[in-house]
């Protein structure tokens, strides 16, 4: 009956357009009402939802999303994404169906960079799309590259993503963010071969080869775009710097290259930017504080116990319970959007995942490219919008066009599924 109330008043409130953060407060409120009623808490307590909801925001990593946040504005007003795409443009532009793999390229190192698909979908469908339609690829299929390369950024350290999960879920965000790396890698290669495969039966005449010294000319421009990913990581690996303070690190970096190297960010523009950054960490912010009043009654009225029983028959086989988990979530992405679907399904799922002895890490890469993947599916897709209107396609479109690059994405997903030390064996020599 618990899981009846919370599923109704969650979907109820979603149904008639209340927004997901107002819908989770609502879902609290309804579970703890049950509750009262049933005699399962003394008494209803308004002011008990109030401090959960003020705990939930009051979270040290979670000061990193702010942070990255900013970095990504400053990275493409400061030049230093156009400079990555230039990078990838110097060194594969040339091929046949070149600047598909320029966006491939550009679409893993900028994910490397910060963290947001929507901000680096945006940026790349605005400097590519444009450039492909010149050059005569098929509008709805360039969509849906770029579309497809922008959800690595949730995978791909630093992810926005992760940290939600990992404040969420109790997971360490250092283990996360060296787990995402490999996952994230194939997310780009599985889309760079199907796009191979789709490619070479265009007669698109690819871009003239650059000469060697022009692509180190434009290596250089774009190397200390390079640096600041290796600086995270590095820094992260080390023990220089924690995840939160790697995002500081991130913002200042992108600033002063971008101020004072490049050149292309103007002062003028920096409250425009911090005001962009700000708006966005107060909807990522609001969420997480919705979600942690409905995590704390999902706790107390024992739902995971009632998922946990519900899964019971798949406790003796990791891989297959996987497997459940993952289509449980896929089904979910396709409604909601990534942000509430981590912060709902994390204190349901994290408990059946604990109990079965599953690898919490690993978990929490899969559970992120599963919601990542959710980005470039109908009807929600905020990654495939995003893409709508720089291309000017509709959403129809855009999914036919989306789609061979969604069906390797999910390969990439259930391949890790049934093969989990792909991802536990570099984690581990990486956390030596």
């Amino acid at each position: 009956m618990t899981v009846s109330v919370f599923l109704f008043s969650l979907l109820g409130a979603m149904a008639i357009g209340m927004p997901i953060a107002y819908s989770l407060l609502v879902c609290g409120l309804a579970l703890m009402a049950f509750m009262a009623a049933t005699g399962a808490l003394p008494a209803f307590d308004s002011q008990i939802l109030a401090q959960r909801f003020v705990d939930g925001a009051d979270n040290f990593p979670l000061l990193a999303v702010p942070f990255f946040l900013l970095a990504g504005e400053f990275m493409n007003a400061g030049g230093l994404s156009r400079r990555i795409v230039n990078l990838a443009m110097a060194w594969v532009g040339h091929f046949r169906g070149g600047l598909g793999y320029v966006a491939v390229l550009a679409a893993v190192i900028m994910a490397s960079l910060s963290g947001s698909a929507v901000a680096d979908t945006a940026a790349l469908a605005a400097l590519l799309i444009p450039m492909m339609k010149r050059a005569g690829y098929e509008v709805n299929r360039s969509a849906g590259l770029i579309a497809a390369g922008g959800i690595i950024a949730p995978v791909i350290p630093p992810s926005i993503g992760m940290i939600v999960f990992g404040v969420a879920g109790n997971v360490s965000i250092t283990k996360l963010f060296l787990a995402g790396i490999v996952p994230g890698v194939l997310m780009g290669v599985a889309i760079g071969a199907t796009w191979w495969w789709i490619a070479k039966r265009d007669e698109i005449q690819p871009a003239p080869r650059m000469a060697m010294g022009q692509r180190l000319k434009v290596t250089g421009e774009g190397s200390l775009a390079l640096a600041l990913p290796v600086v995270i990581l590095g820094g992260m690996k080390f023990g220089v710097f924690t995840p939160t303070e790697a995002a500081v690190v991130a913002a200042v970096y992108s600033f002063a290259v971008g101020m004072f190297v490049y050149r292309e960010l103007k002062w003028r523009e920096l409250y425009r930017l911090i005001l962009a950054a700000g708006k966005t960490t107060a909807v990522v912010m609001f969420l997480v504080a919705a979600a942690m009043v409905s995590a704390w009654l999902i706790t107390v009225a024992n739902i995971p116990g009632e998922v946990v029983a519900m899964l019971e028959p798949f406790m003796g086989n990791k891989t297959m319970l996987m497997f459940v988990m993952m289509v449980i979530v896929v089904i979910v992405g396709t409604a909601l959007d990534f942000t509430p679907t981590v912060l709902i399904l994390t204190p349901v799922l994290m408990p059946v995942v604990l109990k079965a002895g599953i690898d919490p890490v690993y978990f929490g890469v899969l559970f992120i490219m599963n919601n990542a993947i959710g980005l470039i599916t109908p009807p929600v897709g905020t990654v495939l919008n995003v893409v709508c209107g720089v291309a000017r396609i509709s959403l129809d479109d855009s999914f036919k066009g989306v789609m061979p690059f969604f069906v390797a994405q999910l390969a990439v997903l259930f391949g890790l599924v049934l093969f989990p030390d792909i991802v536990l064996i570099p984690l581990k020599f990486l956390m030596r």
